[in-house]
Formats: C-alpha cells, structure tokens, sequence
C-alpha cells in the first residue's frame, strides 16, 4: 500500500490543477482498493453543501449537480462528525440516501473520510462496493491518508483561484487564509511578486504570456546554450572517460532535441504558457513516469531529467533577470527572504513580506520591524511558488496571510493600515512625554535592538534605554567570528548612541532558532539543547573576548549592563560571573579604566522560575523573556505555525510564572524588566504594570502605542484588571476581558486593531 500510495501523491502533486488532482484520485483509489465507486464531495462555502466534484464509477454527468446538505446522507454524516464512517449495509442506516441522478446500482458497502485542512472541514472521499462487508483497518487507515493528501491539494487550490465551479452559480475564485509567524507588526494589501531561488524547478509558477514566438526564442536560446554546455563538458573529460561513459551526454543531448523534451515544452509554449513554467510542467510529467518505474536503473533516469531542467531553468532566469517588475504596493514573496532580496524593490514600493521558511528571530525579520514593514514567516502551508501576481493581505501582527480577499475584506484592511499609518504619525507627540499612568505611576519604555536601524528608530520615539540588545545579530552578518576590534567598534557605537541611558547587552544567543552560517549546530531537538549561556560556557574563550569586547566598549560611558541568555541553575550563573570578572580584570590590566557593569540574568526557562530568589541574590537585575519563557512553559515552539494558536502569553501558567518573578525579585531588593512581544502588547503591559515590572522592553514600532495605552490608565484600574483575570482559568477568557476592559474605556483601538477583522 505504501508504495500504491507514493505514486498517487506523486500523480497528484503534478496535476496541474484541482479539476485534474481529483480525477488522479478517483481513478487511483479505485484502482488500489478494487471498488466499484470511488468519489469526492466538496464542501462548497456559499450553500454549505457536499457537492459531488469527481467520481469514477457514477455518473460523470451528476458532478457538480448533486449535494447534499450537512444533515444529509451519509456524506453528510461523515462531514459533521468528521471521522471515517464504515458500513457493510449502508442503505440500512438512517441517514442513508439515494440520488437517482447518479446512476448508481444500490452499492451495499460504505467508507467514507473526511478531508480536514487545519480543523477546517473541507469535503468527504467516499468508497463504494456493491458486496456486502466492511472495509479492513488498513483500507480504511489508506483511505484516511488519502483524504489528508488531497487536504493540502484543496487548500492550495483555493489559495491560487484554481478551485473553480464549487458555487452554483459558478463562482469560483475564494479568500484563503494561511497561518504563519509574526514576524514584524502592521497590515499591508498589495500584489505578490514571487522572488525564485536560482533554478528551482518545483518552484516556478505559472505565467500567461502573449508573445509566444519571443518565448520560442527564448527557450530555443537556452537549449542551445545547454548543448553547447553538454559539448564542452564532454570534451573536457574526454581524457577521463571511457567513450562509452561519455555516451552519457549524447544521451543529454537526444532529451534536448526537438522530437524530446525540448519539443514537447515548445508545445507547452505555444499554449500560452512562459517557458520556465512550460519546462516545469514537462520535466515533472517526465520525472513522475520515471519515478513510477518499477526498474531501478530506469527510476535512477530521473535525476537526468532533473538536471537538464535545472540547467535549461539557470538560462531562462539569467535572461530573465533585468526583467522582475515591482508594482506599487508590492508584496515580497519567497522560499527563504534575504536583505539582499529587500534591496532589490525600489523605494516606496515594499509593502509587506512573507517567507516560508524562517521565524521571527531571522535576520530578515529583524530588519522588517526596524524598517516598519509589515512581515509573515513560517509560512509553511502557503503554495507560494503559485501565487505570484495575486493579490494578497498581510497582517503581520496576527502572522495571517489571505489570499484573493474578498472587497469587503480588502476595504476593511486597507483602512486599517491607513489608520495604522496615521496613528503612528499622531502618536509622535509623545515622544518628549514619560510614560506615566494618570495616578503618576512611572515605567521607564525601553527597546529591544539588534541592528544599526534600531538606533533611530528608538529614538524617533522616544525609548528610554535599551532593554536587549541581541549581539548575536553582528555574528550572524558575519562570514567568521567577529574579532575583539570588530566587536568592541559595534557595542561602542551602540552605547554611545543611546548614552546616558542604559544599554543592556545579552552575551551571545546562539542555538535553537539562531544560527552562525560558520558555526552550524546540529540537532534533533535544538530549543531543548545547546544554545544560550550552554554554548558560550562550553567556549569561553568566545564568551570572554565578547565581555572583553563589552567592557572596553563601555569605557568612559559606564551605560552597560550584561544579560546572561538560558540560565537555568546556579552553576551556570557562578561559572559566567566568574568569567566576567576574569575579563573585567584582564581588561583591567591592559590599563583600560573601566568600571564593573551591573550583571543580570535572564529569566526563560521555567527552572529557573523556580530558583528566582536564588539568582537573584547573585545579581544586579532580572530580566524576563517572555517570548521563550512563554515557550518552554507551554511546551509550544513558537515559530511552528502548526501549534501557533496554542502558544498564549496570556496563558494562566505564564501570568503565575510572570507575579512569582516580580515578587520574589524585589523581596531580594533586586529590579525586573521585561522583554518580548509581551510587552510590546499595549493590553497586556496593563497587567505587567500592574505586576509590578520595574520596565517594559519591546520592539520600537510598538513602543509609542505602549505609551499611549499605559498614559489613559490609573495603576488602581491596571490593578483591578489583573485580579480579576488571574483567577481566570482560560488566555481565550483573559484574552475576550482584557479586551472588554479597553473597550469600555474608549482604549480598544490600540489593542490589536485586526481582532476585528
């Protein structure tokens, strides 16, 4: 069944669209699993009804005529209780019901399974024999595998427009969401422009073209260039070879050759397709046959297709590449973005990004929320390679994409990032102002940083120091270790420029989701392995030549402060103290006056919860990261999007985590702070206000809202709020009172002004 079932999804992953995936499937499953029916019922949208969408065994002619409603037949039974139904006398079931329509013989025997997409109920996949039995385990466990394969096919579909004719009147094209990682805040419509990795074939999207003979001439100057490729390849290793191990590029060039490959993607052309999506469609239709093949020697054979698409594709792009256009309003699509690709879009045009791969620590998305354009990662689910040319909303606050929004959505979205613009220009007057409560509570704002853009940005709006600065940002731009000069020139430029005011360093943070290109870590579980303080104690001589590198930086400023990343017991604390007086005195010696910095720890490992009051006794400060402590205590990885409804900072445990922090730091007479996006939350810095945090730190596009919303309030109200939600058992509950709460004060437009969307 294993390998049936490799096949399948290989047929249907080069379908070329949703009508033709379906038709794979029938016929297929049928085949496999000797039925007489098999069918597909699709949920359509706008009826709420099953509606019959391929079949092979019933009447082609009933597809798309016959439905069924959720509280009808047993189709509908199998998509309202959303699991696999198994009947040996299907008619005799109550909600059995026969359609005429389809011609079908009274069939006695029933499985059916429900196509589920993210909780989302999307149709049933149904199996018919007219003999009377019930299906085994493994038919039905085969059948259930099918339907979660053709889930992904529908979600794609409908995320690209080619889900057409569910409706009856035809409509076809839907708004799809897609869940991601917020990676920097804000909403942003505009037109996908999908940048490619060089020569990736699985990648290239479909494009109409008008001017088919250029495209001829195009493709035509590629297989030339390939030929003429193969030729001197062969040529070059003619001494190497053996004449019959040279064949081999006779070979490549009988597949280049117009009776070959070459010819049937110049038909492709013709049709109206542009040549690398032509070449991709032809080289996966060559490839699927030749993966299908039971012969090993002949299964081999397709990665020589692979590789003469891959160079046929180099070509194209090449002669492709002064061709990218960037609409206004346009909004970056890739596999993985790079800063390099950001530069690439002219100024004003860059409205919003999204990439699939990476999270909201990547490079890329750090920049995003320095620049202030709005940005989803971890885009796992997302057919981007199809999308390109579509319009799309993103919200990069919520980390949601939405694919062919609907008018209304797109109206509502696009006043909201107007709003968005407009409140972040009125907001600009308080940045002289302190952030104060109205009953004259202070907090001092502060911002996370990470990059040079950080700088200005902060002070545009006012912070009041620096409550992280992530130092592992200057290693990951980095070809190699950064050298003692090196460091020293980029922590001194970053202390002077937010002098006097506080500038708190985190020691390097490497492992789990942040990786050196030049220091790779591999592992099967990285956010529960080596990183943090465990990679730096483990290579202290990194770890001093950067506390070397911070205190020389600090001299004559003496703003710095250390932040110690992952601590999770007393020993690993004892041994980066020790460490950093050894550099304080070797730093010393050298003649460099430098006074010793206030040392703190950071809090985000739920261990070291526990042992606050510990810790705390052997340091200056404590400081929270919410974002990985939210983590480890909820056991959620925060860039997986598939668990991201589950990761909450308003969780109950992190709430109780959070007060026994700020309790036991201050009855040590120690101060608190905290980083992350929980604090960069204008709703939920009420609570930690009233917490008793000593400071906020957040990225510096939320830090003007933060002050807003904490300068409307008394600290009596925040007070109030926080009792009533810690005896809450639900974040979904705190959540829906926090945001009650703002409305009826007026406040609710600075609190996630999506939510309402």
């Amino acid at each position: 069944m294993l390998g049936t079932l490799r096949k399948i999804v290989q047929e249907v992953n080069a379908a070329k669209d949703l009508k033709a995936a379906l038709g794979i499937i029938v016929l297929r499953v049928r085949e496999a699993m000797a039925s007489q029916v098999c069918s597909v019922y699709l949920l359509d949208p706008e009826s709420g009804r099953f509606v019959l969408m391929a079949t092979e065994g019933l009447n082609k002619k009933a597809i798309g005529k016959v439905s069924m409603a959720p509280n009808e037949g047993l189709v509908g039974l199998v998509g309202t209780r959303e699991e696999p139904l198994n009947l040996e006398h299907a008619s005799e079931h109550p909600r059995y019901r026969y359609f005429a329509e389809t011609g079908e013989e009274r069939y006695a025997s029933f499985l059916g399974a429900p196509i589920i997409h993210h909780r989302r109920v999307m149709g049933v996949l149904v199996i018919q024999q007219k003999e009377q039995r019930l299906f085994d385990e493994g038919e039905e466990a085969f059948l259930v595998t099918m339907s979660a394969q053709l889930a992904g096919v529908i979600a794609h579909a409908e995320a690209t427009g080619s889900i057409r004719g569910l409706g009856r009147q035809g409509k076809g094209i839907q708004e799809t969401r897609f869940i991601g990682i917020p990676g920097a805040p804000g909403a942003a419509v505009g037109t996908a422009v999908v940048v490619l990795p060089p020569a990736d074939l699985d990648v290239v999207p479909d494009k109409s073209i008008t001017n088919i003979p250029a495209e001829l001439e195009l493709f035509e100057a590629a297989l030339e260039a390939v030929r003429a490729d193969m030729r001197a390849l062969s040529e070059k290793l003619a001494t190497q070879m053996r004449k019959e191990e040279r064949a081999l590029f006779d070979v490549y060039l009988m597949m280049l050759d117009d009776s070959a490959l070459g010819g049937e993607v110049s038909k492709v052309i013709r049709t109206g397709q542009w040549a690398q999506g032509a070449l991709r469609q032809v080289v996966a239709d060559h490839v699927g046959r030749f993966e299908m093949m039971d012969d090993a020697y002949l299964r081999e054979r397709a990665s020589d297709v692979k590789d003469i698409g891959r160079r046929l594709l180099g070509y194209l792009q090449q002669a492709r590449q002064q061709t990218l256009t960037y609409p206004d309003n346009t909004i970056l699509v890739s596999e993985e973005l790079s800063p390099a690709m950001l530069g690439e879009v002219p100024e004003g045009k860059l409205m919003g990004m999204v990439s699939v791969l990476g999270s909201s620590n990547s490079h890329v998305a750090i920049l995003a929320r320095a620049m202030g354009i709005p940005t989803v990662m971890g885009a796992v689910d997302l057919p981007y390679s199809k999308v390109d040319g579509i319009e799309l909303i993103i919200d990069g606050t919520r980390g949601e994409i939405i694919t062919n929004p609907a008018k209304v959505l797109r109206e509502q979205y696009l006043v909201l990032a107007e709003q968005e613009r407009q409140l972040s220009e009125g907001l600009d007057i308080l940045r002289e102002l302190p952030c104060e409560t109205t009953d004259g509570l202070r907090i001092p704002l502060w911002v996370n940083t990470g990059l040079l853009a950080d700088v200005v940005r902060a002070q545009e709006r006012g912070a009041e120091g620096v409550g992280l600065y992530r130092t592992e940002v200057p290693f990951m731009i980095k070809e190699r270790f950064p050298s003692e000069k090196e460091q020293m020139a980029i922590y001194r430029e970053q202390l002077q420029a937010f002098h006097p005011l506080p500038v708190t360093m985190r020691s390097l943070d490497i492992g789990g989701d942040k990786s050196l290109p030049y220091f790779p870590i591999k592992e099967e579980n990285p956010f529960l392995g080596w990183r943090g303080i465990r990679v730096t104690l483990d290579h202290p001589e990194i770890f001093l030549l950067q506390t070397r590198a911070m205190l020389k930086a600090s001299a004559g400023l003496n703003n710095l402060r250390i932040l110690l990343p992952m601590i999770s017991g007393t020993r690993e604390l004892e041994e980066a103290l020790h460490l950093i007086h050894r550099a304080w005195g070797e730093v010393r010696d050298e003649g460099t006056d430098v006074e010793m910095p206030p040392v703190g720890v950071m809090i985000e490992v739920p261990a070291a919860v526990y042992l606050t009051r510990e810790l705390a006794r052997q340091v200056d400060f404590i400081s929270v990261g919410s974002n990985d402590l939210t983590q480890y205590l909820l056991a959620v990885d925060r860039n997986n999007p598939r668990v991201a409804d589950l990761y909450d900072y308003l969780h109950p445990a992190v709430l109780e985590a959070l007060q026994r922090v700020v309790r036991e730091a201050h009855e040590e007479g120690k101060p608190v702070s905290i980083c992350g996006e929980m604090a960069g939350d204008p709703g939920a810095a009420m609570l930690l206000l009233a917490m008793g945090f000593d400071s906020l730190s957040m990225n510096a596009t939320n830090l003007p809202k933060v002050k807003w919303m904490l300068r409307q309030i008394s600290s009596v109200t925040a007070r109030e709020l926080l009792a009533k939600v810690m005896v809450m058992d639900s974040p979904q509950v705190i959540r829906a009172t926090l945001q009650l709460t703002l409305r009826n004060l007026g406040l609710d437009r600075m609190v996630n002004p999506s939510a309402a969307l």
